[in-house]
């Protein structure tokens, strides 16, 4: 029954940082600013974003649920909140405020992060760190969107 709660619990939390970072973002991919601007060639349609952050954030509630009933420990807690500051700043600093820049340095420490968490804690989660794999390699694909970005405009 603890790891459902934790389950629900993480859910609510990484839900509702999508939503914070989609308010935050104002019109974000709609906007004028965003249309205009030199994308990858590799840039997904935008429906994608929104079906990948669901299940990206899903199976990252799991993979915390199981995390936090093995480690309670400080530490955890304390790189779950970076994790939550940092995915949702990248929405205020590059859609909202228009930083590529300063958004490009926040997704490469919330990359860094997330690979943190695959690697660190993968011998007390064994086979369920693959939980956070989706999250590393999604980041993956939108610093190199946002890397593009920066370097084309």
């Amino acid at each position: 029954m603890k790891f459902y709660k934790g389950l629900i619990l993480f859910i609510i939390i990484n839900f509702g940082a999508l939503g914070v970072g989609s308010w935050l973002m104002n019109d974000g991919p709609q906007s004028e600013w965003y249309i205009h601007l030199n994308q990858a060639p590799w840039t997904p349609h935008g429906w994608v974003f929104g079906v990948a952050w669901s299940s990206i954030m899903l199976l990252f509630s799991v993979y915390m649920a199981y995390l936090i009933q093995t480690d309670r420990s400080q530490k955890v807690i304390l790189l779950f909140s970076f994790q939550f500051i940092l995915n949702v700043f990248w929405n205020y600093l590059f859609f909202n405020q228009h930083l590529i820049t300063l958004g490009l340095l926040n997704i490469l420490f919330l990359t860094l992060l997330m690979f943190y968490f695959l690697v660190a804690f993968k011998h007390s989660l064994k086979n369920k760190t693959f939980y956070v794999l989706p999250y590393c390699i999604w980041l993956l694909l939108a610093t190199s969107l946002n890397l593009y970005i920066a370097l084309y405009n």
